[in-house]
């Protein structure tokens, strides 16, 4: 074992190290559900969780977490914390739905503005294609998300706070950026997340080409594809083991902003199953409002067929808390040493 996993597994492993000697990553991040087995476990073992604490412990320069509750005080602490470790906070929040919702999205903002948040995400949606079982509920479902930034771009834009929306498996990223330009508002972008539309049969090059003017902050992660009787399986692992062009994306990205936050989300768990060859995978795309080429399809059951995964992919289930964060913790030490040995962040 090398020093720097001793480090990794002294600070990092449900126990407390010396953040000090921890190699620093201003740039690099933690998004919640990549750490989520190591949190759960320690809470299992008694121990201290805080997302923010560790990202800290790691090197990590950028933690996206929660603030609740969203009042003055929470914002204060939250902030003399992340700012005493040197660090940048993005905060979660739901967005408004009806008017109704206004004062707790404006006390939201707000308080994320007094934390000293330099952006808040949101994942809006879904995995569509096991959400829907028909077009018109996906349709209504795009026009609400739609109406619901609507109704949130005011108060961001009172507050001088940016939002970054995720492409959380929801939209294609040509629809995705085509509300963005239709929106045209420098307070609402995308928290872009490196490998989720491989899901929708998106080329990973036409998901970075589409949605990086837009980006605000991302998802780091490397992607695994493995073929399986209904379509193809898609896992999160280690980065630099799976088939994303990760120097092409962060410098795409750096290129936009040298301080470019980029959040690690390695999540561990099973292989996500993407029924391509099923009726109910298609039913949310249409040829005029939602299309799916089906040379898309075709160029994605190639990627497939072409790079099988290096090792056996992920999976959590039947493993105690213990044990899937003992694997979870694994893969982010990997994805860290990855990031800075070869992405510079």
């Amino acid at each position: 074992m090398t020093r720097r996993q001793l480090l990794f597994t002294g600070a990092a492993l449900l126990g407390r190290g010396s953040a000090a000697e921890t190699p620093r990553s201003p740039n690099l991040g933690a998004a919640p559900t990549g750490f989520g087995a190591h949190l759960r476990a320690a809470r299992e073992a008694q121990k201290p969780a805080d997302l923010v604490d560790l990202s800290h412990e790691l090197g990590l320069g950028v933690v996206e977490t929660r603030l609740a509750p969203n009042d003055a005080d929470s914002a204060r602490k939250m902030r003399e914390r992340v700012e005493g470790f040197g660090m940048r906070l993005i905060l979660d929040a739901p967005l408004p739905r009806e008017e109704g919702d206004m004062a707790r999205y404006d006390a939201a903002v707000r308080a994320a503005k007094d934390a000293g948040a330099i952006s808040m995400h949101a994942a809006m949606t879904q995995r569509r294609y096991e959400e829907f079982d028909a077009f018109e509920p996906f349709k209504a479902g795009f026009e609400r998300c739609q109406k619901q930034v609507v109704l949130a771009e005011p108060v961001l834009r009172k507050y001088r706070m940016k939002l970054g929306i995720e492409n959380h498996k929801g939209w294609r990223s040509g629809e995705q950026a085509a509300w963005m330009k239709r929106l045209s508002s420098e307070w609402v972008g995308v928290h872009l997340d490196f490998g989720n539309n491989i899901s929708l049969c998106e080329d990973p090059a036409d998901t970075l080409k589409n949605l990086a003017p837009y980006a605000v902050g991302a998802h780091i992660k490397d992607m695994a594809v493995q073929a399986y009787p209904e379509g193809f399986l898609l896992s999160e692992v280690p980065l630099g083991e799976g088939i994303l062009d990760l120097p092409a994306w962060v410098r795409t990205l750096r290129e936009k902003d040298r301080n470019f936050p980029f959040d690690l989300e390695t999540i561990t768990r099973d292989p996500l199953k993407i029924p391509v060859f099923t009726k109910k995978y298609w039913v949310t795309f249409d040829d005029a409002y939602s299309p799916l080429p089906g040379r898309d399809l075709a160029r994605t059951l190639d990627l497939v067929a072409k790079n099988p995964p290096k090792s056996a992919l992920p999976r959590t289930t039947g493993l105690s808390t213990a044990d899937q964060a003992k694997l979870e913790d694994e893969n982010n030490r990997k994805s860290i040493e990855y990031a800075r040995a070869k992405l510079g962040l």
